[in-house]
């Protein structure tokens, strides 16, 4: 690395160090997403059509961590079609990713995208408020 140079940003380096949303919800709806170097898991619970709670884990870089963590922090207390129409441009914006990282940012979004339709059916099936 050139001095001077640094790959992460104050906000990614903030969110990477403290992941609010990091962890399980037990008995929640959860899907998982493995694809181009990170593995992602969501967790979330709906309650009156919202996301009452959201959480993650992710295997990956720094920049795929702080960037579930700022998409849990965005989705939760929203409502829950939100998730299925998640964009994780802002977020790339706002952690400076570089280009050659931006595959990893949208399996999040790709993954956020599988949450918002397994809680719809999970809704609709009526296991989940």
């Amino acid at each position: 690395m050139t001095v001077g140079t640094d790959p992460y940003n104050a906000r990614v380096r903030a969110l990477f160090a403290h992941p609010a949303h990091a962890g399980h919800l037990p008995g929640a709806v959860t899907v998982t997403n493995t694809d181009q170097g990170v593995r992602i898991e969501l967790s979330a619970s709906a309650e009156q059509g919202r996301l009452a709670a959201i959480r993650f884990r992710a295997w990956g870089c720094p920049h795929s961590i702080a960037a579930c963590e700022a998409a849990c922090a965005a989705l939760e207390g929203r409502a829950v079609d939100a998730a299925g129409q998640f964009l994780a441009r802002e977020i790339m914006q706002s952690l400076a990713v570089p280009a050659e990282k931006s595959a990893r940012i949208l399996v999040i979004e790709d993954t956020v995208r599988l949450l918002g339709a397994a809680l719809q059916e999970s809704a609709t099936s009526g296991r989940q408020n």
